[in-house]
């Protein structure tokens, strides 16, 4: 629905075509990978041999396979993590799978992530650690620079189209790094990559890596946390329009490790609920094992939380919108059992509702709360039957196009209980 506005609204920042249509993605899987693995730590410091990382089985199309049957629409693997092994055969040290025993040095985890990801429709994202703790030329900032920006040309020009490039801020605090030329870069070769973080960036870390948004989710900042370690927050001059990432682990750890088990069902179900269900995007990693395969206690969970989903967003009911003087009348088409109302602001003038109300035809709030964003979820706590709904929102020029009502009595449901745990004990991605 796109109901007429009758006056001009006032200028608001707007998304571009590619982060609108990476917010209504939504859903992406992060492969955390490389020597961390085959060492038992979450870090490491860039002296690991590189003749641990010997994966007997490899199989990134597995990896992906199991991202699209959950219904993510993109990956990103960790290409280089701060201990500075690539997972590609570079040209810029000799820190990588070409020093590796594993396919006697002829392997490439990024190529076979990437034709894994063409194979089964998805979209290729790349992590590459701006801090590098192996390199010798981290330690002279313009010689570093080159190093990296060599590093970033490689995976842009190699790889096809990449969908996000992700940009830890973890390291040194105050380190600079070269931006300005950073972007310029990713403007020549992938002018269409979402830039997580840090430099030009174009979406957001939301805070914590427990997956977790709250109410408000704004996509309009002039500031933005960089990591979860240190006080290190970016200020711009000027707003930006940088709509939120949540990321988490299926685990404790990012690195799959033995010992470790993944998140119940309904605390992912609740770590949905509190990202994509609030507007923002989800980014859940799930760690390949010592034999590059995915854990069979990972994939299961991984699945079944997949099914869930679909059990509860499956089979949507879409309705007819009408714009009334009050509000939106929402017409179900007779009388509908649901327990979900999925609503979806129209984003190409910007975010523009602040808060909102959700009615029956009797006027009992049914549930409200602030923004909505590309999509608002919200859970009743029992089934109802109605066959109208009534919308009311909170901001100048605001235009609700979608209202959609599921009906998921029977299907899992979240549990917040233990929502709140940090999902590492220690520093995490």
């Amino acid at each position: 629905m796109t109901g007429a506005v009758t006056s001009s609204p006032p200028p608001h920042l707007v998304p571009t075509p590619e982060q609108l249509t990476w917010q209504r993605d939504g859903f992406g899987v992060f492969f955390h990978f490389g020597v961390n693995t085959f060492a038992g730590k979450e870090w490491s410091d860039g002296t690991l041999s590189p003749q641990i990382f010997d994966p007997t089985e490899l199989d990134a199309d597995e990896w992906v396979r199991l991202a699209r049957d959950m219904g993510a629409k993109y990956v990103i693997l960790t290409a280089k993590h701060h201990d500075g092994f690539c997972l590609w055969p570079t040209a810029t040290t000799d820190y990588s799978v070409a020093s590796s025993p594993w396919k006697d040095g002829e392997g490439d985890v990024v190529r076979e992530v990437a034709d894994a990801c063409e194979t089964h429709g998805m979209k290729l994202g790349l992590y590459l650690s701006p801090w590098d703790r192996n390199a010798p030329q981290y330690a002279d900032a313009a010689a570093y620079d080159e190093f990296y920006l060599a590093q970033l040309r490689e995976l842009c020009t190699n790889y096809g189209p990449l969908y996000e490039l992700w940009f830890d801020g973890a390291g040194p605090a105050g380190r600079e790094y070269a931006w300005d030329r950073i972007g310029a870069l990713i403007d020549e070769l992938q002018p269409g990559a979402m830039v997580f973080n840090m430099g030009p960036a174009t979406i957001r870390w939301v805070g914590n890596e427990d997956g977790l948004a709250a109410d408000p989710v704004e996509y309009v900042t002039a500031s933005a946390d960089l990591n979860n370690y240190d006080d290190d927050v970016v200020e711009t001059a000027e707003a930006r329009y940088l709509p939120p990432e949540c990321d988490v682990s299926l685990r404790r750890g990012w690195f799959w490790q033995p010992g470790q088990e993944p998140k119940s069902l309904p605390h992912l179900l609740a770590i949905h609920d509190r990202s994509i269900g609030l507007g923002a995007s989800l980014l859940l990693n799930i760690p390949p094992d010592r034999r590059g395969r995915i854990d069979p206690e990972d994939k299961a969970r991984a699945l079944q939380f997949g099914q869930a989903l679909r059990d509860r967003f499956g089979s949507p009911h879409e309705s007819t919108l009408a714009v009334i003087e009050d509000g939106i009348e929402v017409d179900l088409g007779g009388a509908r059992q649901l327990d979900h109302i999925e609503l979806s602001e129209r984003l190409e003038e910007g975010q523009r509702v602040t808060s909102h109300r959700i009615l029956d035809s009797e006027g009992t709030v049914l549930a409200e709360g602030r923004t909505v964003g590309v999509r608002r979820i919200h859970r009743l706590d029992q089934a109802i039957t109605v066959s109208a709904l009534r919308i009311e929102t909170v901001g100048e020029g605001a235009v609700i196009e979608r209202v959609a009502v599921h009906d998921a009595v029977g299907a899992p449901v979240p549990d917040l209980t233990d929502a709140y745990r940090a999902s590492t004990e220690e520093p995490g991605s």
